[in-house]
């Protein structure tokens, strides 16, 4: 099998790190294709890849085709490509908002795998929710899915209502994380701790915390119920949120990211 991922960006080089290490390549090297010269010279130190800058010398011989470019490129790009293109290649958009049909009909393929990734595919602990057209057969599927949990784990969904979803939880979700560590690191300098004490205080505090859910059956608000006693320090910064509606913005949120994925969908030119 022949993977190309066009796009060498953070998510596309995640990928391409990921898959390149697969067995469903039997020992061929990973193609990928860019056009930045500085991108390009980083991918020449990776010895997985076949690295590309001309597209026409790739993508006609891949089997797999990853798309791993910002949405707002995907019109130019597709413009490139479909001629290149047959009907039995498949190619996975790693791409926000960008609907299967858009895909089938700038390119005129049938076979189309959409996908939301998120960033801690970087270290392996990456979530990809996805989903198909009717043309992807199981085998095929199974291929695709094989290659995306190689950055962590997989979700298939039924429908792509359920990928743009997935964007305002998944896909943007750990911006929301890094939101709240940002904040507390704050309190924490603010409190007099040095940067590095803050840092290792609330790493470890999400790491653990995590941790305990992920290795239990029981809910958050139940480890909430455990954490805090009545009147106690916990309660105290419990009581602060809720009376901030902080638990309300937070859904707020991930709706107006999904809101956005959509909008996307609807016009991503």
């Amino acid at each position: 099998m022949k993977v190309l991922v066009i796009g060498g960006g953070n998510m596309g080089l995640t990928y391409s790190e990921g898959m390149s290490r697969s067995p469903l390549l039997n020992k061929r090297k990973l193609m990928i294709q860019d056009l930045s010269p500085e991108t390009l010279s980083n991918l020449r130190e990776n010895p997985d890849f076949d690295v590309y800058d001309k597209i026409e010398d790739c993508l006609p011989q891949a089997d797999i085709i990853f798309v791993a470019v910002k949405p707002y490129h995907c019109v130019e790009l597709f413009e490139v490509m479909k001629d290149m293109v047959n009907d039995q290649q498949i190619i996975v958009s790693l791409m926000a908002g960008v609907t299967i049909d858009f895909i089938k009909d700038h390119l005129g393929i049938s076979k189309v795998v959409r996908t939301m990734p998120n960033l801690p595919a970087k270290v392996g602990k990456g979530i990809t929710s996805f989903t198909e057209s009717h043309e992807v057969s199981r085998v095929e599927l199974l291929m695709v899915r094989n290659l995306l949990d190689t950055t962590g784990t997989s979700i298939h969904v039924e429908t792509e209502k359920f990928i743009d979803k997935s964007t305002g939880i998944s896909g943007s979700g750990p911006a929301y994380v890094f939101y709240f560590m940002n904040s507390m690191l704050e309190a924490a300098k603010n409190m007099g701790f040095s940067d590095n004490d803050s840092r290792v205080l609330v790493s470890s505090t999400f790491e653990g915390a995590v941790t305990l859910f992920n290795e239990s059956n029981i809910s958050p608000q139940k480890w909430m119920d455990r954490v805090a006693s009545k009147g106690g320090t916990t309660q105290a910064a419990l009581d602060s949120m809720e009376d901030n509606n902080v638990e309300e913005l937070i859904k707020e949120a991930a709706y107006a990211a999904f809101n956005r994925a959509v909008e996307l969908g609807n016009d991503p030119e």
